[in-house]
């Protein structure tokens, strides 16, 4: 049995709350850190929490805690995880890890020096479809993965401290890229090493200092290509997807907007209103409506937990570390800093356990002695038709077989 510490009673620590007193049974959060009084004491009465404290470390302190969830604005972030540090408890961490690389690096060191569990929640890379999807580019379905792209957006987050760019540390990028970048990360491969990013980002709609809006390439240092589109401009709900394309195979994910769950409403019920209730940061309450089944599911929480509890009793390290939320952070960095370029920009990693010196592989495929296979399809006449480059002369020719 996990008992949790929650530091954080807002939006994203409730979504927590709901799925670790429901995945597996056992684990309870027993105390919950808030930075007001009143927010404390309501989260403890809605989650049966035995504690509660406007004070951190008294929380991430009490003897019944094993396990601390930071569930807080970002600049907060590093001060929980030294104080989990100095009091020897498991901690993982709601995304992105730091506000930078220094930061998250920092987080990394000090849970791995005081040999702490450190998990990174990036619920993300743990939905249903990403882990099935995943388990085919592993078991070699799309053969060798050369692009991955991940898309989040919508209208903006729920607190207002994500509009404070001193408190959040940037905008759609940090708060949204961090996950398509680990997404992205887990289909290429997290041993390959991400070196250089072209960033674009605006800020197109908001009145704000932070960017809402941005699109980059991630180039991997074999050959591989990682693509985010992200943006808090966007409208008509939480748009989630994901596409992998391999030498041998593809994948499209639709991870909310469309579920195969579509409802119509007048809205002209007995209470004259729509749905309580749709979805995450849903616009609208009536009319096409798009509902999920299960979000807490749906969206990975129920198998992130899993993850992380299971790992932590067997002494294991879950699918996402701390480790990775730093790797992740470092690419943002330079995103940030071509976004202001407007050039490729290296990713500074000076932590790397991947693997090194790895090069672009071969796209040349061999038909027979004379020719590589450039391409072979059956045409609308009938033909099995082939087309081929000649590997000395390199004339590019075609036949039927």
């Amino acid at each position: 049995m996990q008992k949790i510490a929650m530091l954080g009673s807002g939006f994203i620590g409730r979504f927590y709350a709901e799925s670790i007193h429901g995945q597996r049974g056992r684990d309870r959060v027993v105390a919950i850190y808030a930075r007001r009084d009143e927010s404390a004491q309501k989260f403890a009465k809605d989650y049966g929490c035995d504690f509660w404290s406007t004070n951190m470390e008294e929380v991430i302190a009490h003897p019944d805690v094993n396990m601390v969830c930071i569930a807080l604005p970002n600049n907060i972030h590093e001060e929980a995880v030294l104080l989990c540090a100095k009091h020897k408890k498991a901690v993982v961490s709601t995304k992105p890890l730091g506000r930078n690389g220094a930061e998250a690096l920092r987080m990394m060191k000090a849970a791995e020096e005081a040999g702490i569990f450190a998990g990174y929640l990036e619920d993300l890379c743990y939905t249903p479809k990403f882990l099935k999807s995943l388990e085919s580019v592993k078991n070699g379905s799309l053969g060798r993965i050369i692009w991955a792209k991940s898309r989040e957006a919508h209208p903006g987050p729920h607190s207002e401290w994500f509009w404070d760019i001193e408190q959040a540390g940037g905008g759609c990028i940090l708060d949204l890229g961090c996950h398509c970048i680990e997404i992205s990360r887990n289909f290429i491969g997290k041993d390959i090493k991400p070196v250089e990013v072209m960033c674009w980002a605006d800020t197109q709609v908001k009145p704000i200092d932070a960017e809402d809006h941005a699109i980059a390439l991630v180039k991997y240092e074999n050959g591989a290509i990682g693509q985010f589109e992200v943006s808090w401009t966007f409208r008509g709900g939480m748009d989630l997807r994901d596409e992998v394309m391999g030498t041998e195979g593809t994948i499209w994910i639709n991870n909310f907007l469309r579920t195969g769950f579509e409802m119509f409403t007048t809205g002209q019920n007995a209470e004259g209103k729509g749905e309580d209730y749709v979805a995450e940061k849903a616009e609208s309450n009536t009319g096409w409506l798009f509902p999920v089944g299960d979000e807490v599911n749906d969206l990975g929480y129920n198998h992130m937990f899993t993850d992380m509890f299971n790992a932590v009793e067997n002494s294991s390290e879950p699918a996402e570390t701390f480790y990775d939320g730093y790797i992740v952070n470092a690419v943002i960095d330079a995103a940030y800093k071509s976004a202001k370029t407007k050039l490729w920009e290296k990713v500074e990693l000076p932590v790397w356990r991947g693997r090194e010196g790895v090069t672009k592989p071969s796209n040349y495929t061999s038909y027979n002695e004379d020719y590589y296979l450039i391409k072979q399809e059956m045409t609308h006449d009938g033909r099995n038709k082939l087309i081929l480059k000649h590997k000395i002369t390199g004339k590019i020719s075609e036949q039927d077989v």
